[in-house]
């Protein structure tokens, strides 16, 4: 057999059919497992390309291994797929959606390039079928052809429209290359064209021009390996031995080997450099697995992706890490010598170290917690490249509170969380420039503007305090370190210090189910949720019961507990509750309640407003 790396495009550039044999299993590959792991390589690149960043090493996609088939000289050249089938199939139907996206903007030319990859032209025997450049199993035929062949998103909806069974809520699945043909076309239309609230990259640049540019990428920087099977070759054991499953090696693994061997051949100490920088990172800590995204990886992984990102100041996913690594080491040179790479990497490692298993005497404790509650890792590249130059305490405190107080009032306010990687990137990469202090980073983060990247205003931030339903927009970590924080600062010197040790939990004052213990100032119950569908609309009782549910959803309704208390007290009238929560809760934020005889729509929202003035405090907008 032969083995050759060859582009992406290339396989589909010859006047052939690349035929599924019919034993082999449907389509299968599904949106969390494959095709957004495809498109993060496929935009990565057109990232890079509309960057400037065009010398990044190539990425390969994975093999396929082909055979030969029998062919009269007349017909279209065949080859069976034994391997990667799935593969090719995607690569088809993304360039179909490719096609589709560029008609509709209106760039012909790029249209006619990309259809000439996804269809043979000129003299066939069978047109029908030698037509498709792939030619899936029987069952996949009708659903391939419809993508391949309908020419604009909207077809394909015409022939796959959404349809309900009998009193169902959902609709009905489309077939799967349906699916994935619509989640192509809408993340190449979300990159090229942005949304209501982001522009695309580099939007300055003409569409026209920034769609060449991508196809100039998927020309050139992704690559395939095609095995080509010989005449003696046994097709069922090499598919047999590529499908093999062997324990991988870690990206960590291949860097060791990277370093270790390269010491070697400079003619550096590797047992003493080993023992003195790299010994640390075979401690079963970095070994230790967290979820990253759809997989679990050790944190050894994290720490070399987060420290490289720091280096590189772009994004490094991990499955890319050992390539990226090599070409940095390669191309830049970064260090003089083995020893001053290991003793940085040991360095930025014990930093990582104290990102993940904070100390609670660390200066950096705070943020780490915050960081942690709030799952905000894309932040690590920055607190490294920080934690390198060695600001002292009184920096990191301001560092903290101002990180701290552009992501608690951006979730507050229910903002997106999609581009901080791209945010925090570029922090990096401008204080680095500009010096790392805590008054650029807070400068940096005044001047972003836009609804994806803004720091809120104290205005935006107090009306979101005020009506935003807390658990809509956060979960209970995080609801439960903004109660612990506001908790903190009705501590004063003459208040007794509580050990907070075991988990907190949030309690609804006002509680979610009142309506049977909570009534109206007039002795009128609210209405449940069944009722309020069929009541007269100009019922007053509607009108209440919905701003009482809003209200009770509110920060100002909420409070900690160090422990919950039965359902039964939970929902009892206030006059019951109240000494209850009191004698399950010594922390200072409850006792403000002791004063409280009535608990209703009116105290909630002076609550918020109380708690809102402390939060400005904590959380302020520099």
């Amino acid at each position: 057999m032969k083995a050759n790396a060859v582009p992406l495009l290339a396989i589909f550039e010859k006047k052939m059919r690349l035929e599924v044999p019919l034993f082999q299993r449907q389509y299968v590959w599904n949106k969390e497992q494959q095709w957004e792991p495809l498109w993060e390589d496929i935009s990565r690149k057109f990232t890079e390309y509309l960057e400037g960043r065009k010398d990044a090493p190539i990425h390969f996609l994975g093999a396929m291994v082909l055979d030969q088939k029998q062919t009269p000289t007349t017909h279209v050249e065949k080859r069976q797929v034994i391997d990667g089938q799935q593969r090719l199939t995607t690569l088809q139907i993304f360039i179909a959606a490719l096609r589709d996206f560029c008609r509709e903007q209106n760039c012909e030319d790029l249209t006619k390039e990309c259809d000439a990859f996804t269809l043979n032209k000129g003299m066939m025997a069978e047109p029908e079928v030698d037509k498709f450049k792939v030619w899936p199993t029987q069952l996949d035929r009708s659903q391939f052809s419809d993508v391949i062949e309908s020419g604009s998103r909207s077809d394909v909806l015409k022939k796959h429209p959404l349809t309900y069974r009998k009193y169902a809520r959902k609709p009905e699945p489309r077939p799967k290359m349906i699916e994935a043909y619509l989640f192509f076309y809408e993340q190449l239309n979300e990159f090229f064209i942005g949304t209501e609230n982001e522009k695309p990259l580099v939007a300055d640049i003409p569409l026209a021009q920034r769609l060449d540019e991508c196809f100039q990428a998927l020309k050139n920087a992704l690559q395939v390996v095609a095995i080509d099977l010989e005449q003696d070759d046994d097709a069922q054991v090499i598919f047999e031995t590529l499908n093999a499953r062997g324990e991988p090696l870690l990206p960590v693994d291949l860097l060791r080997n990277f370093i270790f061997l390269r010491a070697a051949r400079r003619g550096e100490p590797q047992e003493t450099l080993y023992k003195e920088f790299w010994a640390r990172f075979d401690d079963p800590f970095w070994r230790v697995e967290v979820k990253q995204g759809r997989l679990l990886r050790p944190r050894s992984d994290l720490f070399m992706q987060h420290f490289l990102a720091s280096r590189l100041t772009v994004d490094i996913p991990i499955k890319h890490l050992f390539v990226e690594y090599k070409f940095w080491i390669e191309r830049q040179q970064p260090f003089s010598s083995i020893r001053d790479e290991l003793a940085t990497l040991s360095r930025q490692g014990d930093d990582f170290r104290r990102i993940i298993e904070p100390k609670k005497d660390d200066s950096l404790f705070g943020l780490a917690t915050f960081l942690d509650s709030y799952d905000i890792r894309t932040s690590y590249p920055l607190i490294l490249a920080m934690l390198d130059v060695g600001l002292d305490e009184t920096q990191w405190a301001a560092i903290s509170t101002t990180l701290e107080s552009y992501l608690l009032r951006r979730a507050v306010c229910g903002l997106t969380t999609k581009n901080y990687n791209r945010v925090f990137l570029s922090l990096t990469r401008n204080l680095r420039r500009d010096g790392m202090t805590p008054e650029n980073l807070a400068k940096q983060l005044a001047e972003q503007v836009g609804e994806s990247t803004e720091w809120p205003s104290d205005e935006a931030f107090g009306d979101a305090w005020r009506s935003r339903h807390a658990y809509q927009i956060m979960n209970n970590p995080k609801i439960v370190h903004i109660l612990k924080r506001l908790n903190d600062t009705y501590i004063g010197s003459k208040t007794e210090v509580v050990s907070i040790e075991s988990a907190l939990t949030v309690e609804h004052i006002l509680p979610q189910q009142w309506i049977e213990n909570w009534l109206f100032p007039d002795g009128g119950k609210g209405l449940s949720s069944t009722e309020l569908w069929t009541v007269d609309q100009g019922d007053h009782r509607a009108a209440a019961t919905r701003k009482r549910n809003t209200a009770l959803q509110t920060l100002g309704n909420l409070t900690i507990l160090t422990q919950a208390l039965n359902s039964a007290v939970s929902n009892g009238a206030w006059k019951d509750k109240k000494p209850e929560l009191l004698r399950n809760s010594l922390l200072p934020i409850n006792q403000q309640l002791l004063e409280v005889e009535v608990w209703d729509e009116n105290t909630i929202e002076h609550r918020s407003d109380v708690l809102f003035q402390r939060a400005l405090k904590i959380w302020p907008r520099r």
